[in-house]
């Protein structure tokens, strides 16, 4: 099966091809497939994620799945969260993973309560007007830490510290991480919900 991947986040796409590996399923970029951004208005991780697995499907003509996931930190009542991504610019930076990180640093400077998750959502639609998309959400809680830590992963791995692990996301194997992360959480429940929804008898 070919699904769309509704990002062109490079990291993103071999988490997830990764992870979807056991499905046999073949993703393949938005990007690849000259399909633009969609617009992400909305509030929440699952209503942003809808939106873009459905701008994708009508695009293509195939099924789509799409990724919203931020960072939300308990001291600044869950944001990020949507606004993840652009997080940097908000405090004068360019768009870039490296600086979202020197931001939130900045900003959680003097704060004792360094709680935290990652949040993934995932939705799939067989088409642009699916009526029953499939949802599946993960989450990672943890700490952030006061400097980055570890070279793997990318986005906040380095600075999400796991109790569970007295490590960074970005000190963990790859493998370890795909089965412990936000998104290899939440990549789980869809395997198992497109395995049964869409793939079963």
């Amino acid at each position: 099966m070919k699904l769309v991947l509704a990002s062109n986040n490079a990291g993103k796409l071999a988490e997830l091809q990764a992870l979807f590996a056991p499905l046999g399923v073949e993703l393949v970029a938005q990007g690849e497939l000259g399909v633009p951004e969609a617009p992400e208005p909305h509030c929440t991780f699952v209503e942003n994620a809808l939106a873009k697995a459905r701008n994708a499907a009508l695009h293509t003509g195939l099924p789509a799945i799409a990724d919203d996931a931020g960072l939300c930190v308990e001291a600044f009542g869950g944001r990020p969260g949507v606004d993840t991504a652009y997080y940097a610019t908000l405090f004068g930076y360019a768009k870039s993973d490296d600086n979202n990180v020197v931001a939130l640093l900045e900003q959680m400077a003097g704060i004792d309560d360094r709680r935290a998750a990652l949040v993934s959502t995932l939705v799939a639609v067989r088409s642009a007007t699916d009526p029953e998309p499939l949802i599946a959400a993960g989450r990672a809680a943890g700490l952030i830490t006061h400097e980055p830590i570890g070279d793997n992963g990318f986005g906040f791995d380095p600075v999400m510290w796991l109790p569970e692990f007295e490590q960074t996301f970005a000190q963990l194997p790859v493998e370890v991480k795909n089965a412990n992360s936000h998104r290899g959480k939440a990549s789980q429940i869809m395997l198992g919900l497109i395995r049964q929804r869409w793939l079963g008898p």
